[in-house]
């Protein structure tokens, strides 16, 4: 059975505008899927990569018109500049990293409410209430967000030197055995690749 390591950053357009698509590819191949939050702000002076504040403006540009585009295509809505971002990943990623482990609910739909909530409704992901609306959205008990804390950074500590010694170097990011997947905009290729395995 083929395993998916799925590297996400709750603050990163790229991971909402990946949807449910993931998980929905990972059951269609009949794969497990492994989600990993990690610290992009981290992550990226580690890899060779730049901070959104620290990029040149003519990425800032493009990256503005690559978000609507890539909005119009999957029919996600998508506010560029959302009034809570950047704001603390740490309360939703430990959030994920306690459903995955609790098990019992929807992890692909609470990626992408947490995902909403910042880049289509605009509200804190930081914030517990924000949090625990997704939690219970999703079908997890929204207490997660007071019993997960020290498991959760732990857990989330851990996946960003994973990251780091796999080559992962940005979010969304797949890994399939030796095979690697960056972007939103490569799930196509991760779908193919999953279906040659069994080919």
């Amino acid at each position: 059975m083929a395993h998916i390591d799925y590297f996400l950053s709750t603050l990163s357009p790229y991971v909402y505008l990946a949807g449910t698509r993931p998980q929905e590819i990972a059951a269609r191949h009949g794969a497990t899927i492994r989600y990993r939050p990690i610290d992009l702000n981290a992550l990226f002076p580690r890899t060779g990569g730049a901070t959104l504040a620290e990029r040149h403006q003519s990425r800032k540009d493009y990256r503005l018109q690559e978000l609507r585009r890539q909005s119009e295509k999957v029919g996600l809505p998508l506010k560029p500049k959302p009034m809570h971002w950047p704001t603390n990943p740490a309360p939703s990623s430990y959030a994920i990293i306690a459903a995955q482990n609790a098990g019992g609910g929807d992890l692909g739909a609470l990626v992408q409410a947490i995902g909403r909530a910042c880049w289509a409704e605009e509200r804190d992901i930081a914030e517990d209430d924000v949090i625990r609306a997704c939690l219970e959205e999703a079908g997890f008990d929204p207490s997660l967000t007071d019993s997960g804390l020290l498991s959760g950074a732990e857990e989330y500590a851990s996946n960003l030197e994973h990251a780091v010694a796999q080559g992962v170097f940005g979010a969304p990011f797949f890994i399939v055995g030796e095979e690697k997947f960056w972007g939103q905009d490569r799930l196509d290729d991760l779908d193919a690749h999953l279906a040659s395995l069994k080919a």
